[in-house]
Order: C-alpha cells, then structure tokens, then sequence
C-alpha cells in the first residue's frame, strides 16, 4: 500500500471490532482503519509473557487513534467462549455508548491443532544424494550448505534441504476437529448473532473472515485448520444471505502465503514460503498490509454491493502456474 491514506473516512459513532488483533491480519487491519479514522475494539487473547512484546504494538496503535481522534480498546479475553462472549460484549456496549455501531466485524482468530491424521511415510529425496556423488561431495555437507543457502533467501534450494520433520507421537482427532473448526471458523456465527441481538451494528455494517488456499489444496499438518476455513466460507455465504437484508455484508479474504505467526506454526512452513515466492507473478509474498488495505477498500460505502464472496489478495499466486 502506498504512503497516502487520506479518506472520505467514516462516522465518528463507528467501530471496528478486530477478533484476534494483536498481531498478523488483525493487527494491520487495526493500523490501516485506525489511520482512516475508525475507532478500534481488539478482542485478544495472550499469555502474559507474550504481553511485553505485544503491548508496544498497541501503544503505537492508541497513538495513531489519538493523533485521528478516534477511540481505542482492547480486552484479553478467550474470543471462543460464550460466556466470556456476552461478558465482553457487555463492556464494549457500555464503551461505544448507546449511539456507537460496530461498522467492520473481522474474525481473524488463529487457533488450530496442526498435526497429522496419520503416520507420515517419508519417501527419502534423492536429489541431494544424486548431485553430491557426481560432484564426488559428501552428501551430508551438501544437505548442510543447502538449508544454510535456503534459511538466508535461496529458495530455489528446496529440492536438496532436509525435509520437513512432523510430530509422530500423536494425530488429529474428532475432538481436535471440533475445536478447531469453532475457534477458527464458527466462532463468527456466535460474535455476528449477538451483535446484532444486541443492535451493535451500523446501518451498512461490513463482516470479513480469513481463508487461505488450504481451503482445497491439501497441506501435510493442516487438516482440521483447512476443515475451519471451508466451513467458514460456507458459515459467511449464509450471513451474506441471511443478515444481508439488515444492511450486512460478509465477504471471506482468501491472503496468499504471507509470513505470519499462524504460517510459522505449521511444520513445513519455511518450504510453503519458498514455493510460493518462486511461483508469485510478484516475487514475494503477500503481507499483512496487503490484505489490510483490501478489508479498507471493502468497508468503503462504494463497496456496499459486494457480498458472499471469496475474495483473493495474493498477487496472482493462486492462479500462477509457472515458476521464476
């Protein structure tokens, strides 16, 4: 995105509400409405120890909201729960005041089980070994010099590093599923429906959700996460149905690889990273501010008749079927 932020803006009487804003997606989107003139509400949930590195990226977020006059809170509370649900939308009611309408809702909470559902069986790869004899090398020393080439940017490497090593002492059940499937893609049902029990949302309010391209390609460890998203897509097509008549939009955001916590976490992530550098029409991969600026340009009142949809912020990574 470039430097110039200047907008029409939005009424001071409207908030955003980030699920999941302190750090990745939800965090630049919070930056980017903040900038706008948005007031912002981040529902979080963080261990104390993580705090201290967290809690700067907020200060530096109630300065921006400061600076545009607007209102910034946040609550460190478990976004999945129910109860803490109503509890917490009892406090930002009271905060926004009887006029304040929630004019962006974005589920961006990352909360997976990331492991297998069956045993891996690990075909050993022969590149590496094949090269290194006929360069009368050790193979090992080559392994060693390739993840050392790969880890500072050489992504084309990734043939001859070590694999990726999965955990193996336990796999994915139904439950795993379960709460997974909630936390990352049915959670929103529960945030949407009270908000609107409660009259939170603005007269054109605007709801967005996160996928990715685990929603049909199948990655190794992300299973129940691709289970969450699919079943978000479908859960924001019924909204977009459903509360569309009420002036409320759901649109999903499908990012392509971008270098967040939630990516880090998945084993083998450092090998997705480089594939998809080396096939993005861009050469680099998508940024959280990359899909900030898309949630910006969706909440604008021009973009009021956009609903139901999946929307691609990648670059032109999903559709790329070359390689650099």
């Amino acid at each position: 995105m470039g430097t110039n932020e200047s907008a029409p803006g939005f009424p001071k009487n409207e908030w955003a509400l980030i699920l999941g804003g302190s750090s990745g997606f939800g965090l630049a989107t919070s930056r980017r409405l903040a900038r706008a003139g948005l007031n912002i509400l981040i529902v979080h949930r963080d261990r104390r120890a993580a705090m201290k590195e967290i809690q700067p990226r907020f200060d530096e977020l109630a300065e921006i909201a400061q600076e545009k006059g607007c209102g910034f809170h946040t609550w460190n509370a478990d976004a999945i729960s129910s109860s803490k649900r109503s509890e917490t939308l009892g406090e930002i009611a009271r905060t926004v005041g009887s006029e304040g309408r929630i004019r962006v809702l974005l589920h961006s909470i990352a909360f997976g089980n990331l492991k297998l559902i069956a045993p891996e069986r690990v075909e050993a790869r022969s590149a590496a070994a094949n090269l290194a004899h006929r360069l009368g090398i050790d193979a090992e020393k080559l392994t060693e010099v390739a993840d050392e080439l790969f880890a500072a940017g050489e992504d084309g490497l990734h043939p001859l590093t070590s694999q990726p090593v999965y955990p193996e002492t336990s796999y994915l059940d139904e439950e795993d599923f379960g709460r997974t499937i909630l936390a990352m893609g049915t959670s929103l049902l529960g945030w949407t429906q009270e908000l609107f029990g409660r009259g939170l949302f603005a007269k054109d309010a605007r709801i967005f959700g996160l996928t990715s391209e685990g929603n049909e390609v199948a990655w190794k460890g992300y299973a129940a996460v691709s289970a969450a998203k699919v079943s978000l897509e479908a859960l924001a097509r019924s909204i977009a149905l459903e509360f569309g008549p009420y002036g409320i939009r759901c649109n999903v955001i499908q990012a392509g690889v971008t270098n967040t916590p939630a990516l880090r976490a998945i084993p083998g992530s450092d090998q997705l990273k480089s594939q998809a550098l080396l096939r993005n029409p861009g050469g680099r991969l998508t940024t959280p501010e990359d899909v900030a600026g898309v949630i910006f340009l969706l909440s604008q009142d021009e973009a009021s008749w956009i609903n139901g949809e999946v929307i691609r912020v990648d670059g032109g990574e999903h559709i790329s079927g070359s390689t650099r």
